[in-house]
């Protein structure tokens, strides 16, 4: 029996499934980070937030200065052994959350990138800025996971809706939202248009 064109293909395990519903959208895999724009590329800084102050380390050093200007106004004597283990402890505490926060709670809109703690996206994969909700009632995009590598929006910080181009619906975030959501519509609607960043549209109307 002669064999039908096609016939040695391997079986596609979607093709008879009655479950598997066609009109669902395919995911795209995540750009990888090679296919961002290079650092010379990615044009002027729109909005920074650093995620946290080293300032706060200071209050553990504050903190074991008054006790030791107390004790040294007192009668007693001053418990270098104790104060010097807080002095220690207090510090690296501090300093430990903070550069945590800065890994992972900062954010960085430049021109054709936005980086959301340790992820960096290029603006072109961004799709779609939904409006704030004016209303009482939640819209969908408010319950969608959050860019980065944590699993919900950072404490003090408001999410932005953002559908990708690969059909995904995300959160942006940053603490001032409201003008991180202007600079981030401008920036998306310039990537959109086809402009350049701006330090390149100089470079371009003045020859060089």
């Amino acid at each position: 029996m002669p064999e039908t064109p096609g016939s040695d293909l391997p079986d596609d395990p979607d093709r008879d499934d009655p479950d598997r519903d066609d009109d669902e959208p395919a995911v795209t895999p995540a750009k990888s980070e090679d296919s961002l724009p290079s650092p010379s590329e990615r044009g002027d800084v729109l909005f920074r937030e650093s995620g946290g102050s080293w300032s706060v380390v200071l209050i553990g050093p504050i903190l074991i200065g008054a006790v030791v200007a107390v004790e040294a106004s007192g009668p007693g004597q001053i418990h270098w052994p104790v104060l010097s283990i807080f002095f220690v402890v207090l510090t690296a505490f501090s300093a430990i959350q903070v550069y945590a926060a800065r890994q992972h709670v900062s954010v960085e809109l430049t021109e054709t990138t936005l980086r959301q703690g340790v992820r960096t996206i290029a603006l072109s994969e961004i799709e779609t800025i939904h409006p704030e909700n004016q209303g009482g009632d939640a819209q969908k995009w408010e319950s969608a996971p959050a860019l980065g590598e944590l699993s919900g929006v950072p404490r003090r910080r408001k999410g932005v809706g953002l559908t990708l181009t690969s059909g995904a619906l995300v959160q942006a975030w940053a603490r001032d939202h409201q003008r991180f959501r202007q600079e981030l519509t401008e920036a998306v609607l310039a990537v959109q248009m086809g402009l350049a960043p701006r330090g390149r549209r100089d470079d371009r109307g003045s020859g060089r």
